[in-house]
């Protein structure tokens, strides 16, 4: 039974769709005797490798020669990787690391119905029935993730902030940034659905998430 063991989903890039349990190491590279075969020339023949670990999954790269990237950071030493991280083997293939593969049950917000919706575990985000793809960024997907708990309600730009950073580096997150990272991330919702305003800056208040029913 692995229903236990951690997974990793490819995401955007060739392999897109598939999955890997982890009971073991996984060799990520062309080559054709890695666990992970990435069939792209930007990618080296070893490039990346996922070591288990007592405390967890360990992420190296290999020496490759487009690097490995994790949350957008580059990969320079062996890292410990967290539900949820996103791996970005050089520019052509995006896997997303989650910590097991149990089920998990639904919270309030998931079993609200709404144009949009939400999986916390995959990271995924369907707009309208679409997907949006390619994913949300890690920060975006935070953000969205709060206002979709709390949606309809009005957060305040603080409430906002240490909902999605968390409050102990909600301090260093300026006015700037998070209008930036909501302007970006209305985009890529009018991407997929570009006749309705789903999140909205009430002035002087705050910020909230309007999620009409399918029907509407």
């Amino acid at each position: 039974m692995y229903e236990d063991l951690p997974i990793l989903i490819a995401q955007a890039g060739p392999l897109k769709g598939q999955r890997w349990t982890l009971n073991k190491p996984h060799l990520i590279g062309r080559d054709s005797t890695c666990e992970v075969i990435v069939p792209d020339r930007m990618v080296s023949r070893y490039h990346a490798r996922l070591t288990p670990l007592p405390e967890g999954f360990q992420l190296e790269d290999l020496g490759s020669k487009n690097g490995t990237h994790c949350n957008g950071n580059p990969v320079t030493d062996h890292i410990l990787l967290r539900d949820g991280d996103l791996i970005q083997i050089a520019l052509c293939q995006q896997l997303l690391f989650l910590a097991s593969d149990a089920t998990m049950p639904l919270s309030e917000a998931d079993k609200q119905e709404g144009r949009l919706r939400m999986d916390q575990r995959s990271r995924r985000v369907w707009v309208d029935g679409k997907l949006i793809d390619p994913p949300l960024s890690v920060l975006q997907f935070h953000v969205l993730n709060a206002l979709y708990e709390y949606q309809g309600q009005v957060l305040t730009r603080q409430q906002l902030v240490s909902k999605a950073w968390g409050d102990d580096e909600a301090v260093g997150v300026s006015d700037q940034a998070l209008d930036a990272l909501i302007r970006r991330l209305r985009d890529r919702i009018g991407e997929v659905d570009p006749k309705r305003e789903y999140i909205v800056t009430i002035r002087g208040h705050g910020i909230k998430l309007e999620n009409p029913s399918p029907s509407d």
